[in-house]
């Protein structure tokens, strides 16, 4: 099975949380694949950079969903998404990148 970048799961995850919400009208929806791709981040950046790193990722992850709310009156709702879901990738690169 191909190996798929932790910093491309939470970025896929910003944005498919955000995409399912909005296209199918229903929020809860959004909220699942936000979380089942934020889980999935959050065991790769565990087992590739261990715990205390996986805590301060995921943390970027949730600030990142958070943010993107008042961000999104500012620029826009699909810049806001993707402007977060790049900050969350980079950073999971960053940590993660000494460690594959």
């Amino acid at each position: 099975m191909a190996k798929v970048p932790a910093a491309a799961v939470a970025a896929s995850g910003l944005l498919g949380g955000y995409g399912v919400a909005r296209w199918t009208g229903k929020r809860p929806l959004g909220g699942v694949a936000l979380a089942a791709a934020g889980s999935l981040a959050a065991y790769e950046w565990n087992r590739q950079a261990g715990a205390r790193a996986a805590v301060g990722l995921t943390a970027a992850y949730v600030a990142a969903f958070a943010g993107s709310h008042p961000l999104a009156k500012k620029i826009g709702a699909w810049p806001a998404v993707f402007a977060v879901a790049g900050g969350v990738a980079a950073a999971s690169w960053a940590v993660t990148r000494r460690s594959a």
